[in-house]
This record gives C-alpha cells, sequence and structure tokens, in this order.
C-alpha cells in the first residue's frame, strides 16, 4: 500500500474503496515527482487505466493541500474527451475517484439538453467534462466561466484531431488561463500531436509507459483466413465458438452495421448496433443491454465505438480490417483490461492477406495465423462446455430426487440425456458450413510470406485433378462468356473455390464446366433447385465426358488468347470489296472529300474577286526603317 503514500488520503481511500490494490504504470509515472505541478504529453493504450492517471495527477493541484474542496463555483479543472460515452465515461470515473473529497463534476456532452448542463454550471462545479463541440458553445454563450481553470486535461488527443477538432480545441486552449496545467493523453503521438502539444503546452514532460512500447500481453490475436464469400459465415462461427459474455465486431461503414446486425438477430444472436445514425437515447439503450445482459454482441462502426467502455468485454472481431496500425490497436484495446484475458480476431479475406500481413507487422504484432472454426469444431467446443456445465457438480437436492427417478424410470437415462443435450443445444445459433481453403502459416525465412512462392518462382504444377463430374453452362462464346468474370461467380454462387474448378470446355452457345466429384452435392445444393447462375445461365449435370464433335472447334481453357482458326481442307472464304466507283463522266476528277471536320481547317487567305480588290483592301505596308 505505500504506492497510496503519495496521494491525498480522501483519494487513497476511494482507490481502496473501488478495490485497487496497486496502480497501472500509467497510473505510476504521472505520481512521479518531476511532474508535480507541470505540463505533461502522455501516451498511453486504450485499457490502461489512463482515466484515473490523470485524476490523480489532477488531485494535487485542484486541491492544493486540503483534504476537500470548498463551494463549487466556476470550474477548476476541464477534461475534453472526443465522444459522448467516453466523456460521460470520463466523469463516472471522477465522481468514485473524487467522491470524499466534496467534489461536484459536471458533463457538458452534444445529445444531451443544453439548458440542463447551463443550470448545472449556474449551480458551481470543481470538474467539468465534455466533448469539444459543446464545450466551445457554453464558451460563446458565457455559459462556462473559464477564468478560474486551473488545468486542462485532453483525453484521446489522437483521436479528437482525426474526428476533426483541432480548431475547437485550439479555440478551448485559447479561451482557458495562461497560467493553466495542460495534460494530453493519447494512445499514439503523430506529428499533430506534437505540434498541437509544442502550441499550447509549456515545457512538458514527456511519458511514455512500457504498455505502450510492447504489444498487449493479455490479449491474443487471432488472423482467420476465409475465402470472400465465407466472410459472414466465419464472424457467426468466431462467435458461436467463443460464446463470449460481450463481444464487439467492427465494421467500416454504417451500411455493414446495419447488414450484419440484422443477419445477426435473425440468426438468433441478441446484437445491438452502434452507428452515428443513432440518437443518443439509441446509444445509451445499446451500451446498457450490453451492461446488464440483455445483449451479448455489439456492431460498431469505429467513430461509434470510441469511448465505449463494456467490462468483461473478451472478444473483439474486425469484420473489416482496420485502416492503420492506431486504429488495429485502439480496437483491439476494448478487450483484455484490468489483468483479464481477451481475444482479437480478423477475419482476413484471402485476397487482403498481403494488407492485413503489412497492418500486424506495422502494429509490431504476432498473430496466430489460422482457419476460422468449422461446424465441427463449433459442436465440438458446445460438447465440452456442456460437459464442463456446473450443474453435473451439484449434488441432488432433496426435492428433486423422486421426479428425477420418475424420469429415469419412464424414458431410461440415455433418452434423458438425449433430451437435455438437445435443450442445450435449441437456444445457439447453428454454426455455419465454411469453404475449405488453403491455410497459411507465416514463414521466418520467408518474411512472413509463408508457404506462398516467391515472385518470380514458377508454382507447382497442378496434377492430375483427379475423380470430378462434367456440368454443362448455357451460355458460350457467342454471349461472351469469359473465365475471368465465369469462375469467381462459380466460386461465390456454388461455394467452391478455385481448386475445385478443373477444365472449362466453351463452345459457341455452351460452355462445360468440370468440378471435382467431392464437391458436387455442395455445388449443386448451393446453386439451388432451379440449377441458374446470374445472367439467366442454366447449369446442367452431365452424366460423362462431353460430346465436342460435330464441327466445334472449343478448347479447354487454358489461360492463353485463341489463336487463328485452322483452314486446311477447307476452301478459305474471299473477302469480298465493295465496287469502285464509276468515274466514266465527262468530268475525269475524283469527287471531292467530305469534310467531317470543319472545326480543324486552319483559316485560309482571304479571296478577291474583282481585279484590283486585292490592293485596296490589303493594309498599306509600313516600313519599319521609315
Amino acid at each position: 500500500m505505500t504506492e497510496f503514500d503519495s496521494i491525498a488520503p480522501a483519494i487513497a481511500q476511494a482507490l481502496t474503496k473501488r478495490g485497487y490494490s496497486e496502480l497501472t504504470p500509467v497510473q505510476k509515472a504521472v505520481l512521479g515527482a518531476e511532474l508535480e505541478g507541470r505540463d505533461a504529453l502522455v501516451s498511453a493504450q486504450t485499457g490502461s487505466g489512463k482515466t484515473v492517471a490523470f485524476g490523480l495527477a489532477l488531485a494535487s493541484t485542484l486541491l492544493d493541500g486540503r483534504e476537500r474542496f470548498a463551494q463549487a463555483g466556476a470550474p477548476l479543472a476541464l477534461a475534453v474527451a472526443p465522444t459522448r460515452e467516453l466523456a460521460l465515461q470520463v466523469k463516472r470515473e471522477l465522481e468514485w475517484l473524487y467522491e470524499l473529497t466534496g467534489a461536484t463534476v459536471a458533463s457538458c456532452v452534444g445529445g444531451m439538453d443544453m439548458r440542463s448542463e447551463r443550470r448545472a454550471l449556474e449551480r458551481g462545479a470543481h470538474i467539468v467534462v465534455g466533448t469539444p463541440g459543446r464545450l466551445c458553445d457554453h464558451i460563446r454563450r458565457n455559459a462556462l466561466d473559464m477564468s478560474a481553470l486551473k488545468a486542462v486535461v485532453l483525453d484521446e488527443a489522437d483521436e479528437m484531431l482525426d474526428l476533426g477538432f483541432r480548431e475547437d480545441l485550439e479555440f478551448i486552449l485559447q479561451e482557458a488561463p495562461a497560467e493553466r496545467r495542460t495534460l494530453m493523453f493519447s494512445a499514439t503521438v503523430p506529428r499533430s500531436i506534437a505540434n498541437l502539444a509544442k502550441s499550447y503546452q509549456r515545457d512538458a514532460v514527456r511519458i511514455s509507459t512500457q504498455a505502450e512500447q510492447k504489444q498487449h500481453l493479455d490479449i491474443e490475436y487471432r488472423a482467420l483466413t476465409v475465402a470472400p464469400s465465407d466472410r459472414e459465415n466465419a464472424i457467426i462461427n468466431v462467435l458461436r465458438f467463443y460464446e463470449a459474455r460481450n463481444a464487439l465486431v467492427f465494421c467500416s461503414t454504417r451500411a455493414a452495421v446495419n447488414h450484419l446486425t440484422a443477419r445477426f438477430n435473425n440468426r438468433g444472436f441478441s446484437v445491438v448496433a452502434m452507428s452515428g445514425e443513432l440518437s443518443q437515447n439509441e446509444r445509451t439503450h445499446a451500451l446498457q443491454a450490453m451492461r446488464d445482459g440483455r445483449a451479448r454482441v455489439c456492431i460498431a462502426t469505429d467513430v461509434a465505438a470510441r469511448g465505449i467502455d463494456l467490462p468483461g468485454l473478451e472478444l473483439v472481431i474486425h469484420a473489416d480490417l482496420p485502416t492503420n496500425p492506431e486504429t488495429l490497436l485502439h480496437r483491439s484495446g476494448r478487450t483484455g483490461r484490468a489483468g483479464r484475458k481477451g481475444v482479437s480476431a480478423l477475419i482476413v479475406p484471402n485476397s487482403a492477406r498481403r494488407k492485413a500481413e503489412r497492418l500486424l507487422r506495422d502494429a509490431n504484432i504476432t498473430p496466430s495465423w489460422a482457419k476460422p472454426p468449422s461446424a465441427d469444431e463449433v459442436t465440438r467446443r458446445d460438447d465440452e462446455r456442456i460437459l464442463a456445465d456446473p450443474a453435473f457438480d451439484e449434488a441432488i437436492r432433496e426435492e428433486e430426487q423422486e421426479f428425477v427417478r420418475e424420469l429415469l424410470e419412464k424414458h431410461g437415462a440415455e433418452q434423458v440425456a438425449a433430451a437435455f443435450v438437445r435443450l442445450s443445444r435449441a437456444g445457439r445459433s447453428a454454426p455455419e458450413d465454411l469453404m475449405d481453403t488453403p491455410s497459411f502459416t507465416p514463414s521466418a525465412d520467408r518474411g512472413d510470406r509463408g508457404d506462398r512462392p516467391e515472385r518470380g518462382e514458377p508454382r507447382a504444377p497442378r496434377g492430375d485433378f483427379g475423380d470430378s463430374v462434367w456440368f454443362s453452362l448455357s451460355a458460350g462464346r457467342k454471349q461472351n462468356v469469359e473465365p475471368r468474370w465465369l469462375i469467381p461467380m462459380l466460386c461465390r454462387i456454388g461455394r467452391i473455390t478455385k481448386q475445385e474448378i478443373g477444365a472449362i470446355k466453351m463452345q459457341a452457345e455452351e460452355t462445360y464446366v468440370e468440378i471435382a466429384r467431392d464437391w458436387v452435392d455442395r455445388f449443386v445444393e448451393a446453386i439451388g433447385p432451379k440449377l441458374a447462375l446470374e445472367k439467366g445461365i442454366q447449369v446442367r449435370q452431365l452424366d460423362g465426358m462431353p460430346d465436342l464433335s460435330g464441327g466445334s472447334r472449343g478448347a479447354p481453357f487454358a489461360g492463353k488468347k485463341a489463336g487463328k482458326p485452322d483452314w486446311k481442307g477447307e476452301a478459305k472464304p474471299k473477302r469480298k470489296f465493295d465496287a469502285k466507283p464509276d468515274f466514266s463522266g465527262a468530268d475525269h476528277r475524283a469527287p471531292e472529300k467530305t469534310d467531317t471536320k470543319p472545326w480543324s481547317k486552319k483559316p485560309g487567305k482571304p479571296k478577291f474577286d474583282k481585279p484590283g480588290a486585292e490592293s485596296a483592301k490589303r493594309k498599306p505596308f509600313k516600313n519599319k526603317a521609315s
């Protein structure tokens, strides 16, 4: 408990009451003697306890040696956060931390009643927490008195700049007294943050905790490679495999959030959405549903998820890959907090594997590469959970014994066990059957390129395709069928990969495709009972090899353009030319060419009809010498 000796007694007591036995690295760093009364630029990852950290850093400045605050008047400290959720979370943290000091904490955030906030400011507050836009509104309307400020805190400063709040932040800092402390907390310190700190801080202490310099050890990173068409099915299997108490799924757009929310609702998941189009009331209800257990999956965009604090979040799924390493770390940092373990799973389509490799490398993360859990693996995991159910460890109660005997006598032990298994599985969504895609294991000797061939290295020969079944498609060369779009369509609709497609023989009005026999049932089931693809193409299964006789010159597609036709044994058709024009008339000159581009002709010299007119209209020649 010696760590708390340098903290004000009321603050130390609040920490003990909250269950703190030791401080996190960033919390210890802000209590250093070199930071006393000075500005600071602190870089710490999400989940490192930085809210409590800047609360501890402010205590000595605000209390000024006293144990309790005097009556509230003009605010003494201002904390600025990028989103409503984060601002309200900061307010809650500061309220319990400063509870025994008699501090009044007010909030000013967008989406809330501005008149209520104004009345709270008029009554007085020691600390004000808010979002940049709403704080600027109160300052301009003279509702927020900045004259007594002793400290300003910018929480998640890098996120605020990313969201376009630079002008608002500069306005707030310019309105604050010059003699104040300015504390900036940021997950990363890009050049924009460094420039802001240089402009509005004085001789700031730079604090970089060890937790920022290494990957979060409480988070297990998994990169799961999937076929592009199986992305959503893979997410369903990941959710089912882990059965996390709380899971957060990140999407890049609002449309993707709405789509996944609708699909997962249909699949029986208790899910809520978080996107910018929701009102503050809807966002609050969504988060409360996650906290009290009514919902277990939250699907959100990056912007909407900033500031979300979900206790016990065990699983983060990146449905869409992050755009940069900072976003990856920020998303993943929502789990693995306070010593708890968490999983961060990246859904990596095969086409985006190199992008994912670069992203992970730049974030200094070494994930475990694997395939998503298969349907069989999810089922086995369900069985393990049933066997480990603590209900089996409880003794049979006296009031249950008679009914238990009655069940066993009437149905038998096996039937009762089977009924229990069915009831246990009834409330869970069925796992998805995924395509079998090539696995990828990074290899150190190839620079994390795994089993891919080097550039310029010839690919291994495909060899004999093996047992297969031929299908006929009702379109050919006359319908402009091209393998470059036919193969992806077969893979997407038939739920197969290119590895299951053999030869393609194109005819004038028909195309024959060879499919591996082991995948035929899946292919037929996927395309549906109508046996139709896109563009009105019908599919028909053949009993054997296609008949290519009858003058057809179709050949298997070999990835090259077709050569010239072979005219051996046939009369090559003669080219017909139009008859030459008849110039037998009196005028043997060729007809004048029609000027199809009159605008392309340059203006010619002027024409003069009458003799002497040229000299009359021409301007007199001026001799430069004269």
